[in-house]
């Protein structure tokens, strides 16, 4: 019983840490470009329902922390529904409501009566502080810690392999995957992983020569130590990296952000190919994952930081750099989940915006209200989907079939 408790505490505990760092930043965001406008912020919560603290400053803003540690959001003055775009209507209302109490002019200060850039740029901050801390922090880790390179070297080819039949023989050295170059043995699984059925041109380097091979990856499901079942491309190909080959890079300042702005690119590249290739059939879509996927990967990466090394320096230091790397991916996992065009997202609020700038007017009620409906279902779609997933890859169907069998 004792043990179960520690294991889900591992689970729970890193996952919800890292949860609330990345809400508070991503809220920050709002909260700091709105209050650079003047607008006059109610509260700032993180978490939802009964208050653990709660604080009102010297203007008027209520600090909060809620006992469910799940989200967060920041309430403007003056909203008036959970959409927070009123229409022509509510806005009248509110300008009036406000004058009678403040007086003339005193609704310059309220959210919904900014310039609409300014209430663009207000939305848009949230997603865009997730990304810049996803950058920061792979700034920080590339320029203390580096980056190892491993050279992409075969080791062993799967008999009746796709890259058996390509041609690949041990030994060769994977250059480039169609034409990009490959600077890490990781580019070469990221790459194959996403291109099942997609004709791959390898460049490898054979006895001094380059030649060229093509290979097309097929879908395998496999067990993964983070991700559960998953099913991936393959071609057959084992790589190594001989003694003495790898290089360890270490960035200065300047260079670290650049680096960070690349990984960071990379993974919604990443992200952005993967849900193309789910819309065009390509793709199965189990490697979606919601908050119980989320919580077993941080379980499982937490896990192998306290296994890697007994020394309990060298071990807090593994689950620091484990957990922190993890934040930037899910951050960046996060901004980019809250620009998908959703009405009860941010992007569905600068898709509306977007509308009001070049209409000159909000959007009708009616549509607010519809749009804010179907956004609901859509995510509680996806949301749904997403945990299907997560119990489909944690065995929890088979466990319970044979309760009953």
């Amino acid at each position: 019983m004792l043990n179960a408790l520690g294991q889900a505490l591992i689970y729970v505990v890193p996952f919800l840490l890292v949860l609330t760092v990345i809400v508070t930043i991503h809220e920050l965001g709002h909260f700091l470009v709105a209050r650079a406008f003047g607008v006059k912020v109610d509260r700032f919560a993180i978490g939802f329902g009964k208050a653990l603290f709660s604080r009102t400053d010297r203007n008027g803003i209520e600090w909060r922390v809620g006992w469910m540690p799940l989200g967060g959001y920041v309430k403007f003055s003056g909203d008036l529904d959970a959409s927070s775009v009123p229409d022509s209507r509510g806005l009248d209302a509110l300008k009036s409501e406000i004058i009678a109490r403040d007086g003339d002019g005193a609704e310059r200060d309220y959210f919904h009566f900014k310039p609409v850039w300014q209430r663009m740029l207000i939305v848009a901050a949230g997603p865009v502080s997730n990304f810049i801390l996803a950058i920061f922090i792979f700034t920080v880790l590339f320029s203390a810690i580096g980056d190892r390179l491993r050279p992409a070297q075969v080791a062993e080819v799967a008999a009746g392999s796709p890259a058996a039949a390509a041609g690949f023989q041990t030994g060769d050295l994977i250059t480039a995957i169609n034409g990009r170059v490959i600077g890490d043995a990781g580019e070469v699984t990221r790459k194959v992983t996403l291109s099942s059925g997609d004709a791959l041109r390898f460049t490898v380097e054979r006895n001094g020569a380059p030649i060229e091979l093509v290979a097309t990856p097929v879908r395998r499901t496999e067990a993964d130590p983070i991700a559960g079942r998953v099913s991936v491309g393959r071609i057959g190909l084992s790589l190594t990296s001989p003694p003495g080959t790898t290089r360890y890079i270490r960035y200065n300042p300047v260079e670290a952000v650049g680096r960070g702005v690349r990984e960071t690119g990379d993974i919604l590249g990443t992200t952005l190919t993967y849900l193309g290739r789910i819309f065009t059939g390509r793709e199965s879509g189990d490697q979606l994952s919601g908050p119980l996927g989320i919580a077993k990967a941080s379980g499982a990466l937490t896990n192998a930081a306290v296994a890697a090394n007994p020394d309990p320096g060298a071990m807090a230091l593994n689950l620091l750099l484990t957990l922190t790397s993890f934040a930037a991916i899910l951050s960046i996992g996060i901004g980019f989940l809250n620009l998908l065009p959703i009405p009860v997202l941010d992007g569905g609020h600068l898709v509306f915006y977007a509308y009001e700038a070049v209409a000159k007017k909000p959007v009708a009620a009616n549509v607010q209200e519809a749009g804010y409906r179907v956004g609901l279902a859509l995510l509680a779609g996806l949301m749904l989907f997403a945990t299907w997933n997560d119990l489909q890859k944690s065995n929890v169907f088979q466990f319970l079939g044979g309760l009953v069998s």
